[in-house]
Formats: C-alpha cells, structure tokens, sequence
C-alpha cells in the first residue's frame, strides 16, 4: 500500500492496517482498481508463448543462452511483481526502452531480470559509476599483436553496442552515479537506434537497413560499414529518483527517451506474506511490528525528518536470524538493519526510537542478551555439488546454547579464545556471537571510532571461521576499475585485464575485509551493489561472476562442463566468500561524513563496536602488556574514559587520539622504561605542543583532575650525550646495536650540532624504535625533523629511502611508477617498496601535502604488513605466506617507517596526517630548542659571532614564537632562521645583525601589520632594525668648574676629654616573631631594550605590575638584584637585571592602612649579602617597624630591637605638619647590608642600634649628642652629624663587637677649617652622601689633576657637584677637602614643575624629602643624581629654539675623570598618581636613584618604570661600539664592484707610476698611476701595486638608494591623496570627522587581531577552494592509471585539476553561525573607570563586526545585548549587518548608551540560555555562543554550575563565556567550575580580541 494512506497520525496507523487486507485486492496504487493476473507459459506449434494476463509475447530461442538470467524467477510471485512485470512486456512489445525508478535495493534489478529470465532474452549488464566513460559504454581498443584493434564493447560498461548488434537487452544500472554528459552517447540510440562508432562503422535502425537491403546486397553494405541493430534490442534503465537521493539528476534529452515506471517496495500485505514464509516460526505479531517500523522509516514524512529510508529488502535475512535465535530483542536486531544510534543526531535518534515504541519494539531496555561462541567445529555436510565448507557454531545466549551451520573458509577453524595475541572481553565476545548470527546471512559492516579493534576482531572473526582474509584499503579517489579489474601489459605488449583481490576473494571464498568503506564515494561502491545483493558480478574483460546455485542450475541446464563455461567466461562466486567491511561511525549531519546513507543500509547488517568499558580495556591492556605498572594503567584509564564520557567536542577529539591501539602503544613503552612519566606519553599521543589552546588547556586539565604530573626528569640534571662504543649505540639512556648496512651510500650523513633537546627527542625515539614502532615527527617547519632523522639514522648505521609527498601524490606514485618500454608497461618500485624489500628505513617528508585519502594506504602497510601493488604484487610480513603465494613480495623484518610532517592546522594548511592516521605511529612532536640549548647550537654555528648578539637572537625569536602560537603572527619563526642569520655573521662579521635579519624578515615587509608586530618585538630585544649608524643622542656634555682646595678637616685625636667621648655599647639578642609565609607572585616582566632605534645612555626598561594607587618609596641594588618598595599598600618587588620575571609580596596585611589615609608609611629596604641572598630587611621610618623578608620563599620575620615596650603608631591627625616637625623618624644605615649588619637610629635621638642579622643580636650605643645623620664611611669609623649645630663627629668602634670589649666606642669632634681663616668663611654643610670606600688611586689622581695615593672619600652635598677629602678618615692629621663648587646651591633653587607636584608645591615647603637621589660610583669616578627639572641649567642644554622635553626628571653625571657634567633626561612616567603630596614627601624629583655594580644607575619613577642607565664613559664606548657592528657599517659610501683579471703579465716593482695631468680613468696596463685593475702602479683593484690610490673613478659604483631620498613634493602629494579619499569616504557615509576618530578609538585597539583573523579566514577559504583532480580529460598530465588506455590510443587519458562541483543531492555547505551575548548592563559603566571593561566589550563587539565583514556568506553572526531590562537586547541583526564604519559606530554607540541608562539586575543565564536555545533551532553547519560578561554573578544569586549547565546544554551548540573584570577573584573562581575550555577571563581585557581569535581558530576552523 503506498505511504499516503499510512502512518498520518495516532490510531491511524492501526486502522490502516485493517484496512489494507480488506482492500488490498481492491486498492490498487493511488487509487487504481486492476485485476489479479498470471503469468502463464503456453507451449504453442509456432513456439513458446508467455502470457501475463491477457499480454502475450512470442519466446525465441537465445543464441547464446548462458547470458540468459536464471533462477531468477520464484514459485510464487506477489501481484505486484506480475504488474510491473506485465508494463514491462506492454512496453517490450511497443519497442520502447524503459526506466525502472525507486528507493535503493535490489527489487528492480531483480524484477528486470525476472523479465528476462521469463522471456528468454540475453542480457548485458552494465553497473554506472562515477568512472563511466564513453569508451566504456561504446567501444574500447586492445592491442593484440602489436596493433590497436577496436573491440565492440562486450565489456561490462563496454555493452550498449553489443547489446543493440546482437539484440540483447541492456540492463543500465546506476544512472543517477555516471557523472553528467556521459550518457548523451546513448540519446540517439535509445530514440533512432542509430550510432556512429570510432572504428568509422554506423549502427543503422533495422527498419533502415532492411529497407537499404532491398536496393543494396549485404556485402555492399559491409563495404560502406553499416551495421544492423537487431528488433530485439531493448534498454531497460534502473535508477533512484534525484533529487531524494544522491546523485545526478536525469539529463532532460535522455529523460525523455524512456518510458518510467515506479517501483517501490512492495505492498505491505506481500511483504508480510513473504516474510511469514522466511521465518515461520517466529510470532506473526512480531513480524507486522517489525514490518510496520520498516514501512514507517520509508514514508514521505521520515525522509521530511531527514531519517534515511529502512532497508526493507534486508528483512528477510533479519527474520533469518530471528527464527535461529527468537530471544534476540527486536531492538537489538532492528540497530542491524538501520544502525539509527551511530549515524542519526539527537533528533533523529528520539524520532526513531518514538516509533519503535509505537510499534511495542523498545524491548532492549533490559540488559542485551549476553552471549558469546562456544565452540566452532566443521560441519560434516559434503552435499554434493556444494563444496562450500560449513561450520558448526554454538552460541550460548543468556544460559541457552544454540547450534547452527555457517558458511566457513577453506582453512581449518579454530576454537574460540585460543588465540594468545587476542584477549577476549565480554563486550567483544558478545561482539563476535552477533556476527556469527548476522554472517550466516548476509555481509557485515563493522563501525567503530578509529583505533578501537575493528581490525583486530574482524581477525578474529576469520580465524575462528578459518577463513583467509583479503585486506582491501580503500581511498578516496578509488575508481571502480582499482576495485574490479585493472589493465596490465602481456610480455609481447598485448593488452589485458587483470583481476583485483576482490575478485579473486570472490572466486576463491574468503573473507574480504574492506578497510575504510566510509572513505571511498558512493559512486564507485555501488558497482558492487550486485556482488553484495545477488553475488553476481560483471567484469571489464566480458567475464562473469554468477553466484554458484545460479552457476550450477546454468551448467545443468546447458550440459556444459567447468572449462566450456570458463572459455565462454562465466565464474562461480565461492559460497563461502563474504565481505566484511570496516567504517568509521559517520558524523550525523556533517556533509562529509555522512557516508552511510539509504543505499549502504541495503547492502550490509551492520555492528557497532562500543568503546570497551574502563574494567575490560583494563584487562585487555595488562593482558597485552604484562608487565607495565598497574597504577599507571589505572591513570591512563581514568583520564581517557574521563574524555570520552565529556559531551564537549575538544575533550572528544582528544579522546580519539588515545584510543585502545595508542594505549597500548604508551603501555608498551611503559612496561620497558617504568620510570617514564604518564603526563608525558599522554601529551606525546595528543602531540598536545600543537593543540589549539583550548584543547590543550582541556587537556592539561584533564591530566589534573586525574592528578597526572608530569615528573619528568629534569632536564639538565638528564645526561644526553650520545656516543658509539664497540658497536653499541647509546643516547642519554638507550642502547642499541648499531645496524651493520649493506648499502654504506645509503646512510645519510649530515652536519649535525648536539644539543640537549634534539638529543631528548632522539632518545625518544630510539626508545620507540626499538619497540618496533614505526615513527612519525610532527613539528612546525624549520625546527631540524630531517636533521634529527639523518642524524639518528647515521647514528645507527640505517640505509633509507627517501620519499617526498606532495599535494599531487597518488597512490600509484607511492607504490610504483609505471613507464612504457617497447610498447609494454614495466613497473619501477617505489623507494616505499625498495625500503620494504631491502630492509632499509622509509623516510616519509612533508606526509602532511599530500591528500590523506592517499596515505591512508600506508594503514594496513603498517598495521597487518600487508599491501597491494598496482602491479598485481603483493607485499606479506608473514615469510611462510610469502614463499607459499606467487607473486609476493615478503617484508623485511629490518623495515621500518619515519613519517616527517608539519603540525596541523594554520598556516600550514596542510591535510590533518596526524588526525587521519596517528594513532598507528609513535609520534614525536619536534619544537624549536629552549633558549639554553638554541644558543649553545648557534654558538657552534657561529663561534665568532658575539654572545650578546646570540642571546638576543635566541631571545628575540623565542618572542615571535611566542607570538605565532598564540596567534598573533601568522609565519611560526623557526631555528633554520636563525641559523641562517648566524652563518652569515660568521662569515662577515662586519655586517651588521640589524641587516642580517631582514634576510628573514624581508618577506613581511609589505604587511603593515605584521611589520610592526616584527619591529617591535626585535627593538623589545634590541636588534637594531631600521636604525642608522648616524642616531646616536647621547646627553650634551658642559665642563665642570675647576675643583679648588676649599679647607681641612680635622679629626682630633688627643687633648682634653671634652673631645674624647667614650660611649657605653650594650648587647642584647633580638626577639624575632614569626615566621608568617606571604604569596611570592611572579609576573613576566614586559622588558623592553632601548637602543633599538638609537643610542642613548639607557639600556633597558620595564614596568613593575603595581597598581596606580600605590606609591614608590625606596629601589636598592645587591649585585645583579634590584629591590623597590612601595608605601600604599606597602608591597616589595624584586628582579633581576637582565631576568624576566618580577616577584611581588604584598605586606598589606603586615602594615594594615589603620586610619584610612592618616598614617602613611614609609618604608626603606636593605638587600642583605651572602650567605643570605635574595633577602632582605625591610624598615618603617615612623614606627620602627623592621621585617626580615625571604623573597623565595615568602617568609616574614618581625625582628623587635629595642626592649622597651612599643609605642603605638602616632596618632596626630597630620604627623607632617610643620608644628610637629621635630618629631623625627627612625632612619636605617645599609650602607654595609652586603656584610649583613644594619645601623637605626632615631634623628634627634641619641642612640645607635647595630643589627646584626646572622647573629641575631643588637649592640645599643649611648652618644652623648642627638643625631640628625649618620654616614657609614667605613665598616669602623662613622660620620655623626649633630642635630643642632651640624657639627660633625667621628665615632671609631672595634671591627668586631663583643659584649666583653664593651665601652670602648670612642667619639672624636671633626673641626672644619676653610682656607682662608682671615674672615672665619667657615660653612658648615650636611654632606648627602659619604662614600663608605675610597676612590681608586688612578681615579683620585685624575679627579684632583694630580698623582697621589692616599686614603680618601668622596662626598657629596647641595651646595658642590662633589667633594674629595683627602686622608679621611684613616689620617688623623688634618684633611685637604677639594671641591667642585656650584654656582648655587641646590637647596635654593625651586624644585620645579615635576610630575604631580605641581599642585602642593606652596602649601609644603617646610616638608623636606626624605630620598637623596645622589649615588657615588667610584669605579667609573662619577657622581650621579636624580634632579627636577627646575634645578637643572635648561637653557645650556638645549638650544634657545627647541622647547626641552616633559621628563620626570635629570640625571646629572660629574664626571671627575673627564671633567665633564652631563645631564640625562628622564621620561616622564604615562601614569601619575593622585598622592602627589605624599609623592614630594619621598622624593623633589619623580625618580628614586640606585647604583648599580655593572658601573651605571638604574631609576625607577612613580609610575613604576624602571630604567637601566649606562653612566660609565668606558662603558659607554664599549657599547657605542657594540651598537654600531649590530647596525652595520653601510654608511652611505659607495660599493665598488672590482673584476680580478688575470692579465698573464708578470709583476714586475712596484712603483707609483705617472701621474696623468688630465686625470682621465685608465683601466688595465701598467703605467698610470689612479688607474684601476692594473698592475704595479698604484690604484685600485689591480695586482702588485705599492698602495691603494683613488683617483676619483667610478668602479661601477651602486648607490644606495634610501627612502629618505624621495623628494619632498611627492611626499607630501602622497599623503594628500590619502587624506582625500578618506574624507571622501567620510562624506559618503554621512560620518563626521569626529565621528570617524572615535570609532578609530576602537577600531585602532584590535585592528592587529582583526588582521589575523582576516587572513586565517581567507586562508581557509582558499583552503575550501583547493582545486580536484578531474579524471578522464582529453587534455591536462596523463593520468599513470590510464598509460594503457593510452598506449591503445585512447583519448580521455588525462587529469587536470579543477573544481570539484558539489555532489548533486550532497547537502548544501551550510554557514556557521555566530552570537555574541554582550554584556551591557550598569555594572559594565558602573565599573568601567576601574578596568575599562564596557570600553573592552565594545572594542570585542567592533572587532567582530570588522574581522566578519564580507564574510556573511560563510558566518552568518548577529550580537545581542543583555542587562536589568531583559536578555535579548538586539544590537545587531543576522540579515542586517553594518556594512561601514558609521553603523559599526551606530552599534557601539547603542551599547555605551543603553548601559548608562538601563536598570540594575543580571540576565546573563537566560540570556545565554534563549541564545543556545534559538541558535539550536537554526539551520547551520555549527553554531557557536559567545558570553561577554562580568563574573558578578554571584551577587545576583547565580551559581556557576548553574551557568556551567546552560553552556552546556545543548551539544550542538558551542558556547563560551569570556569574564571581563571582576571585582578580587570572582573570575578565577569561577572558571575553576566551568568545562575546561569554555570559559576565559580577561583581566587584561586587550586579550578578549585575542581569546575570541583562539575561539574562533581553534574550533570554527577545525572543521572548516
């Protein structure tokens, strides 16, 4: 009954049923009422008559009657067979050809050939394909002796013209699949029974011909070549009806040449009746369910669905199975049929199971039957005429045991489980008990992910049965003529066909495995549609397969014996051959991947093979791999069930690179080296180092939540040398036996450096060798693949072959390359077949080009060392198999395979190898070296090449790959690069490194984009690039004013005890509390190198992470360490030098800010020595705080000093206030910290606290003065300056205090005395600095223009530039003090407008600051200070025209050894903080000063920049030189270019030679002088001359052309045109120019990213675009599989690329669809002065619109916004997107505006929700959601799993939340709950461009 009736509604269906056998007699199709008829056989004098009602047709007798179907025909046929078959006669009779039309499977061809079989007629039978040609169908050459001869086309896609000559009926199979303009050939002999052959004959019409033979005599006739087609001819045409199917539609010309007729499956009471005949045993109702489900899956309304049809044809056989075994569940036999779980989405999967439970057969959901085979055992039951073995199963199910026959193989079978190598599982014997069931009727199809035992159980399977199996690898480009026959050349050049494995798997009854049927195209599979459903096949060369009943009822019938039917060219198919294929699940609704569509389901029952449970892949693997350690078993398990239970995609994709065959591959490796680390094999098989980021982040989280750690061995501890001893091989660890080579030419021999990475890697690899796993190198290009294997192969003596794939590689040209000699075909070996033969190593290059359909042939090479060779060969791994079978070729047991590829994905772009066939290779992934290790290789590239100049090559590349992986650049960076550059310094080290590298960098010169990505990380490094030798800007240099004797100090000695104190010491131990362990938080810090552009005295600069708030109150220097302080809240940041990371502690909770903003802090740090480095002290001015820090470890000491109780923190409301401006603080002395001890004390106390930090003890000295300074001048004798009348005094102590020598601290008064006592100028000055040790000799000699040697300090105060006193303070007689005066003291000039002290400067003048700024570097004679502006002599340093730079402040250099004063200007610091009064209480200028050991300074200013400066003259120098060779020394002068002749004359003396008054250039002789290329006279370029003389000539000189020489008028024209087109544009899109600047505010912020997504999106357009090969041309490059087609003369015999037109029928490319959720609610303005965010989320928004523009096509994207007014905001629009930069600004506009003014409250979970929602309901190839919000949910009651359920709750929709701010760590915590992968946080919210690039990449992309 036909679908319209059927199944509308509930109860209907029911009714329907009813109805149908009431009126199925009566109701014909649609309505039509007909009558029953017979077929009747009449035997009449005239000759057999058939009868189908009232039609009859007059049999004649065939001539050759063995083309004639048989057993065909059965006993009794359903009426509506009678009824197609009695059309088919109407239609016969009228000489019409007809279409036959339907749903796939087997009925019309069986229903034509029923015809046939009635009315005796011959058949010819062609099969279309894709590979159809016209050659195929008319006539086809052979060459037979030596010549080309046309044979009519007997062949089976040769028949049309055989058929019509001969008046056979031509049975066209597949007109859907013949590629379009091939059939046109037929049109005119399907409608005039006309045709015009190659050959020059005609095909004439009979009614012609018999009317041309009345006139004309046969032989006439011959002569003009006409031939006659019979009245016979008939064309019967089977095809589905497109478009529901696949395929091509009818040809409108040909369409309406035939007579159709539908033939859709039978009526429901037919079918019924047939299957209760098949299974009689088993419950009527069963049946009709069954039935009725079957009728359903094919209505109209299913296919709406998208569900494919139910292969009906294929219940029979199911019923089969079913009267064998009636307890099966009728689910579990209905996932036979139509696997509806493995190739249906969700939707699909409910729609099906919805009507299983309509029809009661949802009855799996108990356990499945447990089952497995017992025993096998060869049936006795030899009928006879039957030679196909049998096989006695018994299959227990549940605790029942039933037995069975099934056909078996020619070999014996073995008993289950007996197989040592198989380790039985339940899941896989119940597996192997289904597919006994399912083989005793029908071929099997196995569909399992990749890597989870299809192979090994279809093994099993073969073994148990004893069948031999025949591996067929099938690819994509297969045509149907690799799977059938394919042509080869006899030894005399004759042409000939040759049977494929498959067909002699046919003949010979085995097991066909074929391999991959998910790969190969539908077109080619279905010329096998009748070997899987009839078991009959016709081949190109005429012969036939019949199947073997059919065979043997042929050869009864005709009484021929086997040999006669073999001459005539009809087989036997053996009954024991079956076809068991192996696929890959298909993936529901991608267009690609869907491969098993409703044709396939007809042709196989198919089982799935489940991923093994965690307890079972257990025992599997410990079964496999005896002695691998349990608990890593457990590990690996855990992690991979772990990833493959996720619904999220990344995690899955992760999965299936650590399926069963990869695990116990790593447990393999892990029973031979236990002591490897899991986290690392694990990150080996996902080759994790070139993930997307996503993924591997999921990845890294995985291995967490397993808690995997990587403990791998440190690197450096590891020992990886590797040396060759006695014939032993040993890198790091391994050893093996080097390899004793028959081929010595063979062994690569290549240049190779070791160094520690590569030397990992090799060991790696070696481990795996000699595992005997093949290999494969994955690795970005440029990072030594091919040097590591040549140099692993030289290492172990290994011949290779070499093979490099490319994008046109074809499976041929792996194997063999054909070529033609003497007219015959001879097959050179491939180096893949050599290496197998010989033994040598496979070295596979660049496997990523070439198409995976091609290497995927390298599968079963690998796997079962089995391949077959277009020569008909055969390569075996099994020896014994070899010798037994002809023509095969046995693998060498030394053969192995290294697979060389490029990483995945952009911008290699090359085929996914490592997806497609990775986990059946060991793989490596190769990366660049780390730093230490790159540099040591360049190092032996370039031993003359200067350290420096390596490091920051090592460095500044290290930077770009950084960048390349994160996507910032597209181009990955490798070392060949580098190595390139460092050769060519080598060579000429004159060039300078900043040319060099544009060598490299050259080929982004034309993108600006890129370019100043490049530039900026180079100059981050300092290369050089772009400087000229010519910007050197060092500071102005003035003289400094003559140094005068300006008087004496003297210290007294002896006289009265006035002035010889003795001063009481005590001596108590300190009390330490604590200690308490802070958080030591490292931040990468951002180092930039400052000569890059030019040549200054600052070397380096960075920022310290600090907040803007807080405040810098102290930087100290200890050797290469620089330690700062900071007071709001009171933080300490350490760094190295030349480090890059800067750690952080933060004290705030040590110094709490008690009264908000009352009492500030102020803190001074000390750097300790060693033993105790990297520690320091940390001191509070006002409460005398001090704290012994560990920056290591985080540990915090308090350190109590005084024993007097403490007294609380003051609380004057302003302690700064003048009134209290005698309250002094405490003050530490660190001058020797370095020796571990301290001195405190209070100004205007009158003690001294001597901490010393490894004692642990405090010596307190009682003065009989009250201090305002003290100065450390050497580790015994201390400067004490009186507070009162600054009088100054010595206090001399024992180097070593005791508590015994206690009291015998002397004090000595220090008088001043000037030089002229007349008039008492006795000026009393506080100095600044003492120098705690003496200036060297030559540096004091040179200060005071004098030699002297003698003791001496350098001193330094406000009112001089520096003072020497000579002989202090070791001397005691009196003291000569020379000065450099200034001309006014410093203390008198107004500090300037510096930084934010503009403001406060008049109300506190009283405040002085507390920080100096004044640092003495002894070593490079030099005092430098920090000055503001205001006290620096602009006017001198500048010119009067040029207006001096904004600048924090001065550096001012005097230098006493050049006598010169320098002033170095600051850059002002881009942030201010608001505290500027408390910033002027630290500091007069806007830096802090330290010294440095290198012989420089280093400032660091208020907004936390800090600044490395070189002061040192000789330092500088050095550098200046340094500078220059890295720039080079191009400078403009002209190149000569100079031939060298040799002139063949002798030299005879030099001499200068004539001098030419005229001066005209001579070139060669021997006479002038200034010539050039002479000889003996002096010039350039010649031989024998005394000296090089330059007369001026030109010797073929290049000029440097600089850009700077473009004359200004055309610059300038240039800029004006663009600024016109610009406003141009502006005008016409109505934009303002204030307008267009704000939206370059936004726009400007991510126009790098949008840049790089461009081009990632264009490139896989072209990507999407890459050209096919289009087979069968008659122009383009021959085509290898065609050289005998064209040797015979053929013309279509060549491919060229092309487009690919889509499949017709394969559904549309769909675009992908994108939402952004922006988050627009008030919180986003509220907050957006802290962090920016709203601006971030705009700048997001504009980058999507921008990156997206033009691309509708391929994404379609719309944003919505969500706030406290509602979840879905529209701000843009899916089919109204902005198309220029006003509506772009329109849309961020309405952001900025609605999250002002919108209400409060929080709708991201609806939002992200409604948005899931709705995207599921589009139609798109995949749909993606991205969240844009704050992580302030928790304050609106939102939990995160909460949110974590609505991003995952649809699988079809891929959502991501990205956080932008949040206050403390709302973020972290929360992305700590959601799915790894799917939530990002962007506090540094310039990385959302970036995170929504990586989305974007690393998903969108993966299936683009």
């Amino acid at each position: 009954m036909h679908s319209q009736i059927l199944c509308k509604g509930t109860a209907a269906a029911v009714a329907a049923r009813r109805m149908r056998n009431i009126l199925g007699p009566v109701l014909g199709k649609g309505g039509w009422t007909w009558n029953t008829h017979e077929v009747k056989l009449l035997n009449t004098s005239a000759g057999d008559t058939v009868k189908i009602g009232e039609i009859s047709y007059q049999l004649k007798t065939p001539r050759n009657p063995e083309l004639v179907p048989i057993n065909h025909m059965s006993e009794t046929l359903p009426q509506t067979v009678v009824q197609h078959l009695r059309w088919i006669m109407q239609k016969d009779l009228l000489g019409q050809d007809v279409f036959l039309i339907g749903p796939p499977g087997p009925l019309r061809r069986s229903i034509a050939m029923k015809y046939l079989e009635l009315t005796k007629r011959e058949v010819e039978y062609v099969a279309l394909s894709r590979d159809t040609t016209e050659t195929d169908l008319k006539q086809r050459r052979e060459i037979r002796s030596g010549t080309a001869f046309y044979i009519d086309q007997v062949i089976v896609l040769q028949c049309a013209v055989r058929a019509a000559t001969e008046g056979r009926i031509l049975v066209l199979e597949g007109l859907e699949k013949a590629e379009r303009n091939v059939l046109p050939v037929l049109n005119n002999l399907l409608e005039n029974r006309e045709m015009q052959l190659e050959d020059g004959r005609f095909l004439m019409s009979y009614q012609r011909y018999d009317k041309l033979l009345t006139e004309h005599t046969k032989e006439e006739l011959d002569a003009w070549q006409i031939v006659r087609v019979s009245e016979d001819f008939r064309v019967i045409a089977l095809g589905l009806p497109v478009p529901r199917y696949k395929g091509n539609p009818l040809d409108p010309p040909l369409r309406s040449r035939f007579q159709a007729r539908d033939i859709y499956y039978l009526p429901f009471k037919d079918q019924l009746e047939i299957l209760y005949v098949v299974g009689p045993n088993v419950p009527a109702e069963r049946v009709s369910q069954l039935l009725s489900f079957a009728t359903t899956l094919c209505s109209q309304q299913s296919s709406n669905l998208g569900l494919p049809d139910f292969p009906v044809d294929n219940l029979p056989p199911a019923l089969t199975v079913l009267e064998h075994f009636p307890m099966l569940s009728s689910q579990q036999l209905v996932q036979r049929l139509y696997p509806y779980q493995a190739m249906l989405g969700k939707e699909g999967c409910t729609a099906v199971e919805g009507v299983l439970s309509r029809f009661e057969l949802l009855d799996a959901c108990q356990q499945p039957a447990s089952s497995a085979v017992l025993k096998v055992a060869p049936a006795n039951t030899e009928q006879p005429g039957q030679p196909g073995a049998q096989a006695d199963v018994t299959v227990r199910i549940t605790d029942k045991d039933i037995t069975f026959q099934v056909p078996a193989g020619t070999k014996a079978p073995r008993p289950p489980n007996s197989n040592p190598a198989f380790i039985s599982t339940p899941s896989h014997a119940q597996l192997l008990a289904e597919m006994v069931q399912s083989h005793l009727v029908k071929d099997m199809c196995l569909i399992g992910a990749k890597g989870c035992g299809k192979s090994v159980v279809a093994k099993e399977f073969a073994e148990m049965l004893g069948y031999s199996i025949e591996p067929v690898m099938l690819y994509q480009d297969m045509t149907a003529r690799d799977l059938l026959q394919q042509r080869y050349t006899l030894a005399n050049g004759d042409t000939a066909w040759r049977p494929s494995p498959l067909v002699t798997a046919a003949q010979e009854g085995k097991l066909l495995l074929l391999d991959g049927i998910h790969r190969v195209n539908l077109g080619t599979l279905s010329v096998l549609s009748r070997l899987l459903h009839d078991r009959e096949l016709s081949l190109y060369d005429g012969s036939r397969l019949l199947r073997w009943d059919r065979y043997q009822a042929l050869k009864e019938e005709l009484q021929l014996t086997d040999e006669q039917l073999q001459e005539r060219s009809i087989f036997p198919v053996h009954p024991s051959f079956r076809v068991l294929a192996l696929a890959e699940p298909p993936v529901a609704g991608s267009s690609g991947q869907q491969w098993l569509g409703p044709e396939l389901l007809t042709m196989f029952m198919f089982h799935n093979i489940q991923p093994l449970a965690r307890a079972q892949e257990t025992s599997l693997i410990q079964g496999l791999t005896p002695n691998v350690p349990k608990e890593a078993v457990e590990q690996l398990l855990h992690l991979t069930h772990n990833l493959r239970q996720t619904n999220d995609p990344t995690a899955q994709s992760l999965a299936s690179s650590l399926s069963t065959r990869q695990l116990l591959r790593i447990c393999r490796r892990l029973s031979q080296y236990p002591e490897e680390s899991i986290a690392h094999a694990v990150n080996k098989a996902c080759l994790s180092r070139f993930l997307p980021s996503l993924a591997r982040s999921s990845l890294q989280k995985g291995l967490a939540s397993c808690s995997i750690q990587d403990t791998q061995p440190d690197a450096e501890a590891h020992d990886h040398s590797c040396t060759v001893k006695d014939g032993v091989l040993t890198i790091g660890s391994v050893s093996a036996p080097v390899y004793n080579a028959g081929e010595k030419m063979k062994v690569p021999d290549v240049l190779f450096y070791d160094n520690a990475q590569h030397m990992m890697v090799m060991e790696d690899m070696l481990k795996d060798f000699l595992l005997g796993e093949h290999l494969l190198l994955v690795g970005n290009q440029g990072v030594g693949k091919n040097k590591i294997v040549d140099r692993f192969l030289h290492l172990l003596n290994r011949p290779r072959e070499y093979l490099q794939l490319h994008r046109d590689t074809t499976v041929q040209t792996l194997t063999l390359q054909p070529s033609v000699r003497d007219g015959i075909i001879i097959y050179e070996d491939s180096p893949l077949v050599k290496a197998v033969k010989m033994g040598h190593i496979l070295v596979i290059d660049e496997a990523d080009k070439a198409p995976t359909n091609v290497t995927c042939i390298l599968k079963t090479l690998v796997e079962s060392g089995e391949m077959i060779l277009a020569d008909g060969r055969r390569i075996v791994s099994d020896p014994l198999e070899a010798e037994r079978r002809p023509n095969t070729i046995a693998m060498h047991p030394d053969f192995r395979m290294l697979v060389l590829a490029n990483r995945p994905g952009f911008p290699f772009l090359g085929n996914d190898f490592f997806g497609s066939l990775g986990d059946i290779f060991s793989c490596h992934a190769v990366d660049n070296p780390k730093p230490q290790a790159e540099f040591a290789m360049l190092k032996q590239y370039g031993p003359a090449v200067p350290d420096d100049t390596l490091h920051k090559l090592v460095a500044a590349f290290g930077e770009l790959r950084a960048m390349a992986d994160q996507g910032t650049i597209t181009y990955p960076y490798s070392t060949r690069e580098v190595v390139n550059i460092v050769k060519h310094l080598q060579r000429f080290p004159d060039e300078g490194l900043a040319n060099v590298v544009r060598n490299v960098f050259d080929f982004d010169s034309y993108n600006k984009d890129t370019r100043e990505v490049l530039i900026e990380a180079l100059h981050k490094h300092g290369i050089p690039i772009g400087a000229k030798p010519s910007s050197v800007h060092l500071a102005k240099e003035l003289p400094l004013p003559e140094v005068r004797m300006s008087g004496y100090w003297t210290t007294n000695q002896e006289g009265n005890a006035r002035r010889k104190l003795l001063c009481p010491t005590e001596t108590h131990p300190i009390d330490i509390k604590g200690p308490v362990f802070l958080r030591v938080q490292g931040y990468p810090c951002e180092r930039q190198e400052s000569r890059a552009l030019s040549f200054t005295e600052e070397k380096a600069t960075w920022q310290i992470p600090m907040s803007e708030v807080n405040i810098i109150c102290d930087i100290t220097t200890n050797n290469d360490a620089i330690y700062m302080a900071t007071c709001n809240p009171v933080c300490l940041f350490a760094m190295k030098e030349s480090g890059d990371t800067v750690q952080c502690m933060e004290l705030y909770d040590v110094f709490p800010r008690t009264i908000s903003g009352v009492w500030q802090p102020f803190v001074t740090v000390a750097a300790l020595g060693s033993p105790l480095e990297g520690q320091v002290v940390l001191h509070e001015e006002q409460s005398n705080t001090v704290l012994h820090l560990d920056v290591l470890t985080g540990a915090v000491r308090r350190l109590i000093l005084s024993q007097e109780p403490e007294q609380p923190a003051p609380k004057a409301s302003k302690w700064w206030s003048s009134s209290k401006e005698a309250q002094g603080g405490h003050k530490m002395c660190r001058e020797f910290a370095y020796k571990n001890w301290l001195l405190f004390y209070k100004e205007g106390g009158n003690q001294l606290d001597v901490l010393d930090v490894l004692e642990g003890r405090v010596h307190t000295i009682s003065l009989p003065i009250n201090l305002s300074k003290v100065f450390l001048v050497a580790e015994d004798r201390w400067l004490l300056v009186e507070s009162n009348t600054n009088k100054k005094f010595l206090l001399t102590k024992p180097m070593h205090m005791g508590a015994e020598d206690s009291g015998v601290c002397q004090l000595h008064s220090v008088s001043e005395d000037g030089v002229s006592t007349g008039h008492g100028a006795n000026e009393m000055y506080v100095p600044q600095t003492v120098g705690s040790d003496q200036l060297p000799n030559e540096n004091l000699s040179a200060a005071l223009g004098q030699k002297i040697v003698s003791p001496n300090r350098l001193l330094s105060d406000t009112s001089s530039y520096a003072r020497i006193i000579v002989g202090f303070p070791d001397l005691m007689s009196p003291n000569e003090v020379y000065s450099f005066k200034r001309d006014v003291d410093l203390s008198e000039m107004r500090g300037g407008d510096s930084g934010g002290q503009i403001f406060s400067r008049g109300g506190l003048k009283s405040s002085v600051a507390k920080r100096t700024n004044c640092v003495s570097l002894l070593s490079a004679n030099q005092v430098v200070r920090a000055l503001p502006p205001g006290q620096v002599p602009l006017k001198d340093i500048f010119p009067p025209d040029v207006t001096p730079p904004m600048t924090a402040a001065y550096l001012e250099v005097t230098d006493l050894n050049s006598k010169k004063l320098k002033y170095i200007p600051v850059p002002r610091s881009l942030s201010v903080s608001p505290y500027t009064s408390w910033i002027s209480k630290v500091s007069d200028s806007d830096v802090l000063l330290a010294g440095l050991g290198s012989g420089g300074v280093v400032t660091v200013d208020m907004g936390g920049y800090v600044r490395l400066w070189e002061t040192g003259l000789e330092n500088l120098q050095r550098s200046l030189l340094e500078w220059r060779t890295m720039i080079g020394s191009e400078d403009g002068r002209p190149i000569q270019i100079t031939v060298q002749r040799d002139s063949g004359l002798d030299v005879t003396a030099p001499k200068h030679g004539k001098v030419d008054p005229k001066n005209a250039p001579h070139v060669g002789g021997n006479q002038w002088a200034g010539g050039t290329g002479g000889r003996d006279t002096a010039g350039l370029g010649g031989k024998g001359g005394p000296y090089r003389l330059d007369a001026g000539h030109k010797v073929h000189q290049l000029s440097k052309a600089e850009i700077d020489a473009i004359p200004e008028d055309v610059r300038k024209a240039a800029r004006e045109m663009g600024e016109k087109a610009f406003k141009a544009r502006l005008k016409e899109i109505d934009m303002s120019e204030y307008d267009a600047s704000t939206y370059e505010r936004f726009s400007g912020n991510v126009r790098r990213q949008v840049q790089s997504l461009r081009i990632i999106l264009d490139s896989l357009q072209a990507k999407g675009k890459e050209r096919q090969w289009l087979k069968n041309q008659s122009l383009g490059e021959l085509d290898d599989a065609k050289i005998i087609d064209g040797l015979t003369g053929e013309k279509a015999i060549y491919k060229r690329r092309g487009e690919l037109d889509p499949e017709l029928g394969s559904p549309q490319q769909k675009p992908k669809r994108l939402r952004v959720l922006a988050d627009v609610s008030g919180s986003m303005y509220r907050f957006n002065g802290v962090d920016g965010r709203l601006e971030r989320s705009m700048e997001a928004v504009c980058m999507v619109m921008e990156a997206l523009e033009s691309y509708e096509q391929k994404i379609k994207y719309d944003i919505v916004g969500h706030s406290g007014d509602g979840y879905d905001i529209e701000l843009v629009r899916t089919d109204k997107v902005p198309k220029n930069n006003k509506q772009r600004l329109k849309v961020l506009k309405n952001m900025h505006a609605h999250s002002q003014f919108c209400m409060s409250g929080d709708y991201t979970l609806e939002s992200t929700e409604a948005g899931i929602r709705e995207l599921a309901r589009e139609d798109a190839d995949e749909r993606f959601v991205v969240v844009l919000s704050d992580a302030n949910l928790e304050r609106y009651g939102i939990t995160p799993e909460r949110f974590a359920r609505a991003l995952t709750s649809d699988p079809q929709v891929n959502a991501f939340a990205i956080f932008i701010g949040s206050l403390g760590d709302q973020a972290d915590r929360l992305q700590r709950t959601l799915p790894a992968g799917r939530s990002f946080v962007a506090m540094d919210t310039k990385h959302i461009p970036q995170i929504l690039q990586q989305i974007f990449t690393s998903t969108m992309l993966s299936s683009a």
